[in-house]
């Protein structure tokens, strides 16, 4: 199975009845064809056959995004081929189907991607999926609630598509962001010594949850002062006036909830150095590539430390790379997708580890509808998915937690990270 890229045209209806056309970047991979008898047709769900299903993917593949935006397809893309190459995917209905993966590009414009879903629901997907980004995929939750259309295992940790009864029809799959600001939280405020922490924090959903859990975690240690806290909008290039700004209080600590846009990971790592503010860092899990930011910003190794969180391997870690399940992952990537070498962005894993767990799901569907799906997937615990951390799994019946629910802190340590159970 290839990925093609053809372009498509998807028209945005709003609620005030203004039609705005926009255009759609699709890759598509293929899937055999296959046809069903009437009164299955009749029973099953739009996008499901007995030999195949169809979901829709929206993601950033072009723009200053594209780099997480392709992994976030890409590791989804590699698992699904492989599987139809290896003759498909058993579903609890005993009935095997190939997968028909569709992605498509919406820049990272919440607009695109909601023109994005109404043309999935025109090409006749069964369910969206692993969709990467907090705003992009708000943009088009209520839609996929009204339509009755899963929206599920998405690339963000915003904790609304984890609320079952608030988003019935959606799913997260990473960790949301105030447990990662939590975790950090914790580590610090069991630190033998007094810190100073300044934050800079994303002036949206994103930077405000990795705050809030961070700052529920250290309420009442007194050994942790949040000396200052400065937001920058996401539509910012350059954050240097915020650093130089927060490098006046001399904090030891930098809480930088900030996405994933490489120039401004960079530029703040570099801007700090260049003003001679040298703290201990943190960054998300999305922002703390060693190969594509910290590595590259020539500067990560000019502060005493350089922390994240993860809920997953890391692709490029030996450990990984030279297992069983790290080299059926890397070789099916490089069979099946453009990416040339070893992933540096985590969403290449986490969009694989996203696939195994729609796998697991529709090995227990036994009807060929959504509703049925959404029962599979809300079912499923104690799935031990490639890719985790060693001894955690996915946990999909949780209330208010996503499908990996688990999370761990880990230091860089110059070429990757290593886990750390006390700050120092």
């Amino acid at each position: 199975m290839t990925i093609k890229t053809a372009q498509r045209l998807a028209a945005l209806a709003t609620a005030t009845a203004l039609a705005v056309t926009l255009a759609s970047c699709a890759r598509q991979a293929p899937a055999t064809s296959g046809d069903t008898d009437a009164a299955e047709a009749a029973a099953a769900s739009p996008g499901i056959t007995d030999t195949t299903i169809t979901l829709g993917s929206t993601n950033p593949l072009t723009g200053n995004a594209a780099g997480v935006g392709n992994c976030a397809a890409d590791g989804a893309a590699a698992y699904f081929a492989m599987k139809n190459e290896e003759g498909g995917i058993e579903f609890g209905d005993g009935k095997t189907r190939t997968v028909d993966f569709i992605t498509y590009d919406d820049k990272y414009d919440p607009q695109r991607s909601l023109a994005n879903f109404q043309q999935m629901t025109t090409d006749g997907i069964f369910a969206a999926v692993l969709s990467l980004g907090t705003p992009t995929n708000r943009a088009w939750r209520d839609a996929a609630i009204a339509a009755e259309t899963p929206q599920v295992l998405l690339q963000t940790g915003d904790p609304i598509f984890s609320d079952r009864e608030e988003s019935p029809w959606q799913l997260g799959l990473l960790p949301i962001y105030q447990q990662e600001g939590e975790a950090f939280g914790e580590l610090l405020a069991a630190s033998p010594e007094d810190h100073r922490v300044a934050i800079l924090y994303q002036n949206d959903d994103f930077g405000e949850g990795y705050v809030e859990g961070f700052l529920s975690a250290v309420e009442g240690a007194d050994n942790v002062e949040v000396v200052k806290q400065v937001s920058y909008e996401a539509t910012a290039t350059d954050v240097s006036a915020q650093i130089t700004d927060l490098a006046s209080t001399d904090a030891d600590i930098f809480f930088n909830a900030m996405s994933s846009l490489a120039p401004l990971v960079i530029g703040s790592l570099q801007q700090a150095n260049n003003v001679g503010w040298n703290p201990s860092w943190f960054l998300p899990s999305t922002t703390s590539s060693p190969q594509a930011l910290l590595i590259p910003s020539g500067v990560a190794d000019s502060f005493p430390a350089i922390y994240t969180t993860a809920s997953s391997q890391n692709a490029a870690a030996p450990s990984f790379a030279e297992s069983e399940e790290g080299q059926r992952f890397l070789e099916a990537l490089a069979a099946h997708t453009n990416q040339t070498q070893t992933p540096t962005f985590p969403q290449c894993l986490w969009s694989w580890i996203g696939a195994s767990v729609l796998e697991e799901a529709f090995g227990n569907m036994t009807e060929p509808t959504r509703e049925n799906f959404m029962e599979s997937l809300m079912s499923i615990s104690d799935f031990a998915a490639p890719g985790l951390l060693p001894g955690d799994v996915i946990d999909t019946t949780v209330e208010g937690r996503p499908a990996m629910g688990e999370v761990a802190v880990m230091r860089f340590n110059g070429s990757g990270f290593d886990l750390v159970e006390e700050l120092g």
